[in-house]
């Protein structure tokens, strides 16, 4: 027997191609029902299942036929053994197509692979259309015996075969090494099957080798399964979803429900929680995927193309929704919004949702507008500056700007000290105040970066203004409360300052006061550890929200800084103005230093300059100016 032997209906049985279809009708229920991110490596992964379902079928046609030799046209028996072989050859090819992604191999080093391979299926290809017409190959006689010859599918197997093993050894570290694993020993038994066939002259299994690869990839690779007890995928999944269905132009209709109570990690949804977002989510949409963002956080995908009628869907889930609410009463916020060309990416809609939730109030439903997008898009480019500023630790980066309002000391008329303020200007919004950035920058751990450009730019300026001969007591930086918690804060800061060459007491540090027992501690520690070097430290906004006498005591303070508020309430009436100026007085016999803010008339003065203040600023004497301005209003020592 010649090795065309592994496809003689003797040694065949068609119980490998009945499993083979078997398998693929339930890789085809398994990809429908379980969740599978779509992609080019899935999309390629299911044109490997198609074509080894028709290469089952045309194993079972090929061999049927081959037993009725004596009555089946010829041509129909070569026909079917051509696209036997071919579709095995395909799938072996679309495997080296489908490494790609996964091996994440680039343009040039897959053309490398992908040609030679190309040119073989062609070789095969045409060997298996010509081998029953030059006598080569397979062939039936005209008494109907069977003519082997030379049988090229296990060369063409090897071939392809060979290379896969080779992608997978050289691209190896670009892969999780249990995936590789996987993938390379299911390659392997198939390779082993087949052998035992041509060892055994049997070709039953020969299709069904080629499922081992296929299982080794769907879990591998695809497997992103379901949380059993709501029918949610994680937040990988959302991103993949929309990264994929803008890729194809497909609409797309997202849903987020952020349940605040629940939205803490570890968590547990009470039962009736669940089995109501296993319900909204399977009853209203066809084909509807669930997303667990966060803890708390569900989004719901539609394919809007899917559900045309989408929009009385909506308004007939959020009718549900109102009815079912009084029963577990959580507060909630809910954001629809479809994909649009202007948001690419997954993740930027998790940003957009995340935007839009912060503007929405407690148990309300919101859509989404071109409004809320502009916005959102002006947060993302502002806030991915703002990395790129602290990736780049440029303590010149000129979008860092320092502004400054100067200080009126009341026991010498003059201006000698002032408060530094953080400005960033940016070439596609202008310039930026701090109640946008800060925030942002304290969010995404960035603020301390930026702390350290102003303070690296206002001690450089201190030290020209020194030199030039200008009189001045200090400039001081707000500090966030969440930098202290840095290990490094002390020793950044200290840095900045030595570097600059000037003495320490020419900076003072603005914080406001901690209201946790933890960061208190933090706050004490770090201002004795600053003050030993001689740097002055402010409380800030003294007199807004909490207050506790007792830590500010405790803190070794030099000057505190009474908000505008403070001022304001002063002038309401007499009590006021006796209870804020018992308060600087008290402050003022305990050697601190008293600074009213937000000082704008006459008025106002006069009231600061009677309930013991030392110093005073407001747009009285100034509006912030940029930095370089400040020697307007300091003089020169002339002594």
């Amino acid at each position: 027997m010649g090795m065309l032997s592994i496809d003689f209906f003797g040694s065949y049985s068609p119980v490998g191609d009945v499993i083979v279809l078997g398998t693929c009708f339930v890789f085809a229920v398994l990809m429908h029902n379980a969740y599978i991110s779509d992609s080019d490596a899935y999309s390629l992964f299911r044109r490997i299942i198609f074509v080894l379902y028709l290469s089952a079928n045309f194993s079972i046609v090929f061999h049927v036929l081959l037993v009725r030799r004596e009555t089946v046209p010829h041509f129909f028996l070569y026909l079917f053994l051509i696209l036997y072989h071919v579709s095995l050859y395909l799938q072996l090819l679309l495997y080296i197509q489908y490494m790609k992604m996964p091996l994440r191999m680039n343009a040039d080093t897959f053309k490398h692979m992908v040609i030679p391979a190309c040119i073989a299926f062609g070789v095969c290809t045409l060997y298996e259309i010509i081998a029953p017409i030059t006598g080569w190959g397979f062939y039936i006689t005209e008494n109907k015996e069977i003519h082997e010859g030379f049988n090229f599918f296990p060369v063409g197997y090897c071939y392809f075969v060979l290379t896969i093993m080779y992608l997978l050894i050289a691209y190896r570290k670009r892969v999780y090494r249990q995936v590789i694993n996987g993938i390379m020993f299911s390659t392997l038994i198939s390779f082993l099957i087949l052998l035992l066939q041509i060892r055994n002259d049997n070709s039953s299994f020969t299709v069904a080798s080629y499922l081992f690869p296929a299982f080794a990839i769907l879990y591998m690779i695809h497997s992103n399964p379901y949380d059993l007890e709501i029918g949610a995928v994680d937040a990988l999944a959302f991103e993949q979803i929309i990264d994929y269905a803008n890729k194809r132009g497909r609409k797309m209709l997202i849903m987020s429900l952020l349940l605040v109570d629940l939205d803490i990690e570890g968590k547990e949804y009470p039962e009736a929680i669940k089995d109501a977002v296993r319900r909204f989510a399977g009853e209203y949409f066809k084909g509807a995927t669930l997303f667990q963002v966060s803890n708390g956080r569900l989004f719901l995908v539609v394919d809007m193309s899917k559900n045309p009628s989408y929009e009385q869907i909506i308004n007939r889930m959020l009718n549900s929704f109102d009815e079912e609410y009084p029963k577990y009463k959580l507060d909630y916020k809910i954001i629809i919004t479809p994909t649009m060309d202007r948001i690419v990416h997954g993740k930027d809609y998790i940003g957009l949702i995340h935007y839009a939730e912060s503007g929405t109030a407690l148990d309300t439903v919101h859509i989404v507008d071109e409004t809320d997008v502009e916005e959102f898009l002006k947060h993302k480019y502002i806030l991915e500056e703002l990395m790129d500023i602290c990736k780049k630790k440029d303590l010149d980066d000129p979008r860092v700007e320092v502004f400054c309002q100067p200080v009126l000391n009341i026991e010498t008329k003059k201006y000698d000290t002032a408060e530094a303020l953080m400005r960033i200007s940016l070439r596609d919004t202008g310039r930026i105040f701090p109640d946008v950035f800060i925030p942002m920058a304290e969010e995404h751990g960035l603020i301390h970066q930026l702390s350290l450009i102003i303070l690296h730019k206002t001690c450089e300026r201190i030290r020209e203004m020194m030199v030039e001969g200008y009189n001045i007591q200090r400039i001081s930086i707000n500090i966030s409360a969440l930098e202290l918690r840095d290990d490094d804060f002390c020793k950044d800061v200290s840095e900045v300052i030595k570097s600059s060459g000037i003495p320490f007491g020419k900076v003072a540090i603005e914080l406001t006061e901690s209201q946790s027992e933890s960061d208190f501690r933090i706050m004490k520690k770090k201002i004795l550890e600053l003050k030993e070097n001689g740097i002055k430290f402010y409380l800030d906004d003294f007199g807004t929200g909490y207050s506790n006498f007792e830590r500010i005591m405790e803190l070794p303070f030099d000057i505190i800084k009474f908000d505008r508020s403070m001022v304001l309430a002063s002038n309401a009436d007499e009590k006021s103005e006796k209870m804020v100026s018992h308060l600087a007085g008290m402050f003022s016999e305990m050697n601190y230093s008293v600074l009213y803010e937000g000082v704008e008339t006459d008025t106002d003065e006069e009231h600061c300059v009677k309930m013991n203040a030392k110093y005073l600023q407001g747009y009285k004497y100034s509006r912030p100016i940029p930095l370089e301005r400040l020697t307007e209003y300091f003089e020169k020592d002339v002594s």
